[in-house]
């Protein structure tokens, strides 16, 4: 699939005031195509646009399977400031089916319409040109305070290849 959609209401979708709290989680993911990257992006319109203005700020876990290189660092390159791009939260992902990321991404009260939409995502990836696994870290919130209704899911390039996203809402 070149693009996975969450939309309110369509295909049993419930993304509305009935959670405080809706969780994506995200299983076995890797694209088509290699060092592709996968991100999301909030819509307020039902799905007509996925424009939602963002600022977000991401860091990083990491480690080779050499064990000679780690670090835990501030990423500011995949932070947003009061943009409408995807949110990137698992970068340079590889396509291989042992070469996937997985996650979970928490939005907090997407039907206010009162307040911004915060969210929290924690990611783990192989980044397959170093053999490394990467555990990132983004949070941030859309700057909106009308309803999020539809969040879609797609890669920077290419297609989603393999992969399971699930929808949770927490009472």
């Amino acid at each position: 699939s070149s693009t996975l959609s969450f939309v309110d209401g369509s295909s049993s979708v419930v993304l509305d005031d009935t959670y405080k709290e809706y969780v994506f989680t995200f299983n076995n993911i890797h694209p088509a195509t290699k060092d592709a990257s996968f991100g999301f992006n909030m819509s307020a319109d039902s799905g007509s646009n996925y424009n939602v203005t963002k600022t977000t700020s991401v860091f990083r876990a990491y480690n080779d399977e050499g064990d000679s290189v780690t670090a835990l660092a501030y990423n500011g390159s995949r932070d947003l400031a009061q943009s409408t791009a995807d949110q990137l939260i698992m970068p340079t992902t590889g396509n291989l089916n042992d070469e996937c990321g997985a996650g979970t991404l928490h939005l907090f009260n997407p039907s206010s319409t009162t307040f911004v939409k915060h969210f929290i995502c924690t990611t783990n990836v192989y980044e397959p040109d170093d053999d490394f696994t990467v555990q990132y870290f983004t949070a941030g919130y859309g700057n909106t305070t009308s309803a999020i209704d539809a969040v879609r899911f797609q890669m920077d390039s290419g297609n989603i290849d393999a992969g399971d996203i699930c929808l949770y809402g927490i009472a």
